[in-house]
């Protein structure tokens, strides 16, 4: 049994396959391949593309998409160990990951951090719970980390570049007008690492790194394909000779839990927006967004509409990765 959290936990190689399948099915949507396979699917933060693409695609599979919302038309659900349940929570995790286990053979599992502790949510204990006590594989649709959305990112920039070793790839800090997960800059560091791109993380500040779990796994998967990792503060030389450009806002671990403080910071960065006087100093960039985008705050209109934008076929190549996923697991 082979769980699907992180990327980190799996090979090149793997992961090479599992985009490979994708591209197979993207040709050939329609097979049995999950047939009376069912998937549980719970979701603790609203969902559009995820949910989406994960139920149309299991459809297309013939399997079985149960979507269960704790809290709403499912029990809350307690994590915690050892505690006295006298709180909103009518059952645990325990419980929860062994029955699902025994109605479902796979169990998907979208849950934000609460933003209140970074080194609690660091944890990622919703997901990790259910890898615990679940009987059957785990997927992660989105935690502190967002694998799903990693294998679509590299499924499309290889369907624009082909091979991607050594291209150059930046991730850059965006601006938003509230405090966001870093869940998918941190994979994208992951992902961008492990194919063998030059990568380059721009922040407003170091009060933007980010944790340096994935500041240390970036530089290691860099370091094992012969390319490069660097830090920086300076917009247009992180721009300049970029070949992809990966938008993203996060909040900074410095402010973390802290909203006020952190918008107070996030304010005196609105100019980090994703322009076209920016993607003129790319090498001919292609840039995308695992959306939700912000317009004209994240990117502009014109870098939305341009032909390099290609954020819609990744948000797109989200199903088609998911079915293959599931079907290598499965």
């Amino acid at each position: 049994m082979k769980n699907f959290i992180t990327t980190q936990k799996w090979s090149r190689s793997e992961l090479q396959a599992i985009i490979d399948f994708a591209m197979e099915l993207k040709s050939n949507p329609f097979q049995p391949i999950l047939k009376n396979k069912s998937i549980a699917m719970l979701f603790f933060n609203p969902s559009l593309r995820t949910k989406t693409s994960f139920e149309v695609g299991i459809s297309e599979l013939s399997g079985t998409a149960v979507i269960l919302q704790p809290g709403k038309d499912a029990w809350p659900i307690e994590f915690q160990e050892n505690i006295v349940m006298d709180g909103d929570s009518e059952e645990h995790v325990k419980e929860v990951a062994q029955v699902l286990s025994s109605y479902c053979d796979c169990i998907a599992i979208r849950a934000f951090p609460k933003f209140h502790d970074w080194d609690f949510d660091r944890t990622d204990s919703v997901i990790n719970s259910f890898a615990k006590y679940a009987s059957v594989p785990v997927v992660n649709m989105e935690t502190i980390e967002h694998p799903c959305q990693e294998l679509a990112h590299i499924l499309t920039l290889q369907e624009h570049y082909g091979d991607l070793q050594g291209k150059n790839y930046l991730l850059t800090w965006t601006y938003h007008p509230k405090p966001l997960n870093t869940a998918v800059a941190n994979s994208s560091l992951l992902i961008a690492s492990k194919f063998g791109m030059n990568v380059k993380l721009l922040c407003p500040s170091e009060d933007y790194h980010l944790d340096d779990r994935y500041l240390k796994a970036a530089q290691d998967n860099c370091d094992y394909e012969g390319t490069s990792f660097e830090v920086s503060y300076d917009i247009e030389s992180a721009y300049s000779n970029a070949e992809i450009v990966y938008a993203k806002s996060w909040g900074s671990l410095q402010n973390y839990g802290k909203p006020d403080d952190q918008m107070a910071s996030n304010n005196k960065y609105k100019h980090f927006i994703v322009d076209e006087s920016k993607m003129s100093l790319t090498n001919n960039a292609v840039f995308s967004h695992c959306l939700p985008l912000r317009r004209n705050v994240k990117a502009t209109d014109a870098v939305m509409d341009a032909d390099y934008c290609i954020a819609v076929k990744e948000a797109a190549n989200r199903k088609h990765v998911q079915k293959s996923m599931l079907s290598k697991i499965l």
